[in-house]
């Protein structure tokens, strides 16, 4: 055990010195690579909302913690961290300081790149537990990371080196990355992720329908025949993914919008609270208050006053 903790940690800090190298200063920065995303912060943050989207995330150095509903989910370079939907969260990044920050790579999640491998490797639908059919359980998971899965991640990230190859081994090295994780135990969350007509995607799909019309009155009616589910059926599975029901989770992207706006586009509170489909400012300004801890105008002071606000835009 301590020598593949020992592994596991030198490949950590060789995944953390190509961020370092590629990141540069603190964000999130998109790569040449498709779907690669390198984040770093030299400071811990406040409490940052945002709809953490399908991918699997590996901390290099730090720790981080995110809240989806009542869950809490902390993770380090021993823990990788996974979505399988669009879901609201509050991040935390708990561990960070100028001479260690926190360093992480975000590969996002394609389902039609998942199925496709799944095709050409068919033994996996055979060995990998769960279907179509099955329940799906809660959009974010954690698992431990392994030397293989690490060794790859630490090949793709190297790629930003050399240009040139990345069009060629950069889909051999996210292969490699799905590949690992279809042997691992999150082999059915990446099933239903690529099954079109899984529970999981019918949810995906009561998603899509929400961000789509999330502006306008809430119809559990539409949201349903999006989803192709009955009106209970659907609360079930949507909070069993979400921690939350379909109009929580209409509350909470009408709320990141507003404060989105209020914060960058300098909109007085019942503007915004308007613009994201609110009636009513003073139930807007409830709603706010209780997610965000603070009245709008009290809020966005303190954003703008922080180092890490514009992480939100």
């Amino acid at each position: 055990m301590q020598i593949s903790d020992d592994l596991n940690a030198t490949a950590a800090g060789e995944l953390g010195r190509l961020i370092e190298q590629f990141a540069g200063a603190d964000g999130v920065h998109a790569t040449p690579i498709p779907r690669v995303f390198l984040l770093r912060s030299s400071h811990p943050t406040d409490e940052l909302h945002a709809v953490q989207e399908p991918a699997v995330c590996f901390v290099a150095q730090g720790r981080k913690r995110v809240l989806a509903g009542p869950s809490v989910y902390v993770y380090d370079r021993a823990k990788y961290l996974i979505a399988s939907v669009d879901v609201p969260i509050v991040g935390q990044i708990l561990e960070a300081s100028p001479a260690a920050p926190y360093l992480c790579m975000r590969l996002d999640l394609d389902p039609a790149v998942i199925g496709a491998l799944m095709l050409e490797a068919k033994a996996l639908t055979i060995k990998a537990p769960g279907g179509a059919g099955d329940a799906p359980g809660p959009a974010l998971s954690l698992s431990s990371v392994t030397p293989e899965l690490l060794d790859a991640a630490i090949r793709l990230v190297r790629l930003l080196a050399s240009p040139r190859d990345i069009p060629i081994l950069a889909p051999l090295a996210e292969r490699e990355i799905l590949y690992r994780l279809l042997l691992g135990d999150q082999a059915s969350k990446l099933r239903q992720i690529a099954f079109a007509e899984s529970k999981l995607q019918q949810i995906n799909r009561a998603i899509g329908w929400i961000k789509r019309n999330y502006r306008k009155p809430f119809s559990i009616d539409a949201v349903s025949a999006e989803a192709r589910m009955s009106s209970s059926t659907l609360h079930e599975h949507f909070k069993a993914v979400t921690s939350m029901s379909p109009l929580q989770y209409q509350k909470q992207l009408r709320l990141q919008e507003a404060r989105r706006l209020i914060l960058s586009q300098s909109l007085d509170a019942a503007t915004a609270s308007h613009s994201v489909g609110y009636e009513s400012p003073s139930q807007f300004s409830r709603e706010y208050k209780r997610t965000f801890g603070a009245p709008p105008a009290q809020d966005i002071a303190r954003l703008r006053a922080a180092p890490t606000w514009q992480q939100l835009l």
